[in-house]
C-alpha cells in the first residue's frame, strides 16, 4: 500500500483527507493546529509533528495551503517536506499559488528527483469530502497517469492542461473571473438599493437572469439579506490573494485585465475589516464606498 502524506487541514484539506481515508489509503497528516485535524485523526489518519515527518518515506505528498508563503515554509522551510522525500515520490500541490512560485517549487522538486503535479482544485469543501472536486492539472503526462488513481479518490473530474504551471494558469484565470462576478453582483445589489428597488424581487430576478452564474446564485441572497456564512468556504483574503496572483500573471503575459483590476480593488477595500470572513462581505465595501 502506498504511503500518503497530506499537509494542511483547512476546510479543503480536511475534506481531501477524509476522501483519501475512505478509499483505504494509509495517511499521515500535518497542520499548524492539531485541533483542526481532530476529525481526520479520528477517521484514521496518523499525526505528524512537522511536514518533514509527515513526508518521510511517503510515496505521495499532497498539500492544500493558503498561499505562496505557507507553501514555501511547508515544502522548502527548515522542517519542510522536500527535505525528507525519497527520489521518485510525488509532490502534488493543490493550493492556489502564483505561477512564479510554482516554477520555483517544481524546480526544487525536480532537483531532488521528485515528480511534481501542479494540481489546484475547484469545488467547495463538501465536494472535497465527497470526493467530487475538479482538479486542474499541469504535469508530465506520464506522471499524471502514474498518480491518477490517487487523484480520483478526491475528484470527480481531472482536467489536464499540459506542462507544469498550466493548471495554475487556468486556476488563476477562473478565480479572477469569479472575483469579477462576485464584485459585479455586489455592485448590482448596491445599485438596486440606491434606486429603492424591492430587495426580494431583485434577488429572485437575479437568480433567474441571464447573468445568474453559479457565483451569482451562491451569493445573491447572502449579499442581499446580509446573511453571511459564519464558517466561510472562501474568504475575502483568499479571493484578494488569488486576484493579485492572477493580475501578476496577466502582467507577465503582457495583458491588462481591467475588470479584474477593479474587482481586486473592491476586495482590497474589504480586506481591512473582513479579511477572514465570507467573501460575500465585499458587498459591505461596495455599499459603503
Amino acid at each position: 500500500m502506498q504511503k500518503i502524506a497530506l499537509l494542511g487541514l483547512g476546510n479543503m484539506g480536511s475534506g481531501i483527507a477524509l476522501s483519501l481515508l475512505r478509499s483505504g489509503s494509509q495517511l499521515a497528516v500535518w497542520n499548524r493546529s492539531r485541533e483542526k485535524g481532530q476529525p481526520v485523526l479520528e477517521a484514521g489518519a496518523v499525526w505528524a509533528v512537522t511536514p518533514a515527518e509527515a513526508a518521510q518515506n511517503a510515496d505521495i505528498v499532497i498539500a492544500m495551503l493558503a498561499d505562496d508563503t505557507a507553501s514555501r515554509e511547508v515544502w522548502l522551510g527548515e522542517r519542510g517536506a522536500l527535505r525528507q522525500m525519497k527520489p521518485g515520490a510525488f509532490v502534488i500541490e493543490c493550493s492556489t499559488l502564483s505561477l512564479k512560485y510554482v516554477k520555483e517549487l517544481s524546480a526544487a522538486a525536480a532537483a531532488g528527483g521528485l515528480r511534481y503535479i501542479d494540481c489546484p482544485v475547484t469545488g467547495i469543501p463538501d465536494a472535497a469530502a465527497q470526493g467530487k472536486l475538479t482538479l486542474l492539472v499541469g504535469a508530465d503526462a506520464a506522471d499524471l497517469e502514474a498518480c491518477r488513481t490517487i487523484l480520483q479518490t478526491f475528484s470527480a473530474t481531472i482536467r489536464y492542461f499540459g506542462n507544469i504551471g498550466t493548471g495554475t494558469m487556468y486556476k488563476l484565470i477562473i478565480n479572477l473571473m469569479g472575483a469579477v462576478q462576485i464584485a459585479g453582483l455586489a455592485e448590482g445589489i448596491a445599485m438596486a438599493e440606491k434606486l429603492g428597488l424591492n430587495r426580494n424581487e431583485v434577488m429572485a430576478a437575479m437568480e433567474d437572469s441571464a447573468a445568474a452564474s453559479p457565483q451569482v446564485v451562491r451569493y445573491v441572497r447572502k449579499m442581499g439579506e446580509k446573511k453571511f456564512a459564519g464558517l466561510p468556504a472562501f474568504t475575502v483574503q483568499l479571493r484578494h490573494k488569488d486576484a493579485v496572483y492572477a493580475l501578476d500573471l496577466a502582467k507577465e503575459a503582457g495583458f491588462d485585465p481591467k475588470l479584474g483590476a477593479v474587482a481586486k480593488e473592491w476586495f482590497a477595500k474589504a480586506l481591512g475589516q473582513f479579511a477572514a470572513r465570507d467573501e460575500a462581505y465585499v458587498i459591505e465595501a461596495v455599499t459603503n464606498g
